[in-house]
């Protein structure tokens, strides 16, 4: 038995769940640097596409039952929590899944298999690969064994918007967010901040606030949301 063919049979032993459907499987396995676009290929691409929706939907039903009292705001925060591309990578690893990525050697050498985002990525596949394999039970049972710590810690306090706004910027490969005064207004006493944060290439965002720090924490979150939010979190591939 080979290092990869090992691989993927520890992962099914961890999911608890082996695939009827191989081809299925290793589709859900397969990064984009193996198939270098070619139709004849499958990679995870449209499989992530998948499992990013079933993933939301399991999450949106559990903190409905978790969280009964919740607003529809303090739900879309809490899924802000729990869906991104961070909670994914962790449950792959959790899972296995690295080792058993089929990755181009090109790209195994710079580091695409402890990539968060590729781990990330492939993560939903493999949550689509199991909803396509043995239907949508199975699939939430995965997402609920591997998400279960978040789903116990909802109410910890998370990281301030701004922390994770820098460092997702930096996980992109971009400059620190900058953010300006747009405009000040109101009595000394009494002030209003209008702060716009920008990253190159994505769309600024602004805020306003009786302070610039709140200001630039709202501008943040606001970024977070739009460009780096549930799921998504892909604006760059």
């Amino acid at each position: 038995m080979n290092t990869r063919v090992a691989a993927i049979a520890e992962l099914e032993r961890r999911i608890g769940h082996s695939f009827a459907d191989r081809e299925l499987l290793e589709r859900a396995l397969t990064h984009g640097s193996v198939t270098k676009g070619s139709p004849k290929i499958g990679d995870y691409q449209r499989l992530e596409f998948l499992g990013d929706r079933v993933l939301n939907l399991v999450v949106a039903e559990q903190l409905m039952v978790l969280q009964p009292q919740a607003t529809e705001g303090g739900l879309s925060k809490l899924m802000n929590q729990l869906v991104n591309y961070r909670a994914c990578a962790d449950a792959a690893r959790r899972a296995g899944l690295r080792d058993a990525l089929r990755v181009d050697a090109s790209a195994t050498k710079i580091g695409a298999r402890d990539n968060e985002r590729v781990l990330g990525d492939a993560c939903e596949a493999l949550i689509a690969a199991l909803y396509l394999d043995a239907g949508f039970a199975r699939a939430r049972d995965f997402i609920l064994a591997f998400w279960a710590d978040l789903f116990e810690h909802l109410d910890a306090p998370t990281k301030d918007p701004k922390t994770m706004l820098q460092e997702w910027a930096m996980a992109q490969g971009m400059p620190l967010p900058d953010y300006r005064v747009i405009k000040q207004e109101g009595s000394a006493h009494e002030p209003v901040f209008t702060i716009q944060v920008g990253l190159p290439g994505l769309e600024p965002m602004t805020a306003v606030a009786g302070s610039k720090r709140e200001a630039e924490r709202l501008a943040a979150d606001a970024m977070l949301t739009r460009h780096a939010g549930p799921t998504s979190e892909k604006t760059t591939s």
